[in-house]
């Protein structure tokens, strides 16, 4: 019985190092044009990066989509969901060199909302986004056309595939509990406690702009926090000086600052725009298609 257990552990082994290896070998060497005009038009947090950052970011995605599958249920899967994904990962960890995810294998995207049960479109529940445990541990759910719609609404506060990650950053002390590894220390562990108390009382009488479900527990206040911290960062600052400063030292961000330059009115590219991969040609003719 050890013997076939030993061997059991071997093959699971050898297949989750067999398929991230062909994922190393499928990815590009350098990052791809059509890549990059799908960050430029979907994803405002790396619209407003200066250029050097913008490298930066692209190498987090290359690493993570090297190591993370993403996988459609019921769904296709095209290069944008995947770099929605990879970029909702990203955000979260961009103060973090190098980073990798401990506790993610894989990540699920359904065609809409579900339940506890993993039912889709379930008369019960709507969930939008799930951290998996116990069973799907490693895998994290999302809903589709809830990430999509966390990018293309930019002032609402509210990306789902960022709340999700900041969930799984939480946890890589071994516990999702809204006390990230960084404000463990009790210099920040105690402020942060005692502003999360006085933030959730503001929210339950109606007195704050923080998204209500914030207010569930300690968790969902940073997850809620920390998408209004990545889309909101100046009116964040401005409202909530406290709170923007502990979210920064969680993050190791200073979005306010890093986000340099204002999120254009117009995101959508037009047809006759330069096509931002590069190829000198119009978007129309280059890349509109693909990142469509």
């Amino acid at each position: 019985m050890t013997s076939f257990i030993i061997i059991l552990i071997f093959l699971v082994g050898f297949a989750v190092f067999y398929t991230r290896q062909k994922r190393v070998a499928n990815m590009p060497a350098e990052f791809p044009g059509k890549w990059r005009a799908v960050l430029h038009q979907k994803v405002p947090f790396y619209q407003q990066l200066d250029q050097s950052e913008k490298e930066r970011f692209e190498k987090g995605i290359i690493r993570f989509l090297t190591r993370v599958r993403i996988t459609g249920v019921m769904v296709e899967v095209d290069i944008t969901d995947k770099l929605l994904v990879a970029s909702s990962a990203v955000i979260p960890v961009f103060g973090f060199p190098d980073w990798h995810y401990s506790f993610l294998s894989e990540v699920l995207l359904y065609p809409g909302s579900f339940d506890q049960q993993y039912e889709i479109n379930s008369k019960e529940e709507v969930i939008l986004g799930m951290v998996g445990s116990g069973t799907m541990e490693g895998k994290m759910i999302l809903s589709k056309p809830a990430l999509h719609r966390g990018f293309e609404n930019t002032s609402d506060k509210q990306n789902i595939g960022i709340h999700e990650f900041i969930h799984l950053l939480d946890k890589e002390d071994g516990v999702i509990d809204g006390i990230p590894a960084t404000l463990k220390d009790k210099a920040y562990a105690v402020p942060w406690l005692n502003l999360i108390h006085k933030q959730t009382a503001l929210i339950m009488k109606g007195k704050s702009d923080i998204n209500a479900y914030g207010a569930t527990n300690e968790k969902e206040f940073l997850a809620v926090a920390g998408e209004y911290f990545f889309e909101r960062p100046t009116l964040l600052q401005k409202n909530h000086p406290d709170l923007y400063q502990l979210l920064s030292v969680a993050f190791r961000q200073d979005t306010a600052h890093l986000l340099t330059g204002a999120v254009p009115e117009k995101a959508e590219l037009e047809r006759n725009d330069p096509c931002p991969c590069g190829s000198g040609q119009k978007f129309k003719k280059c890349c509109m298609d693909k990142s469509s």
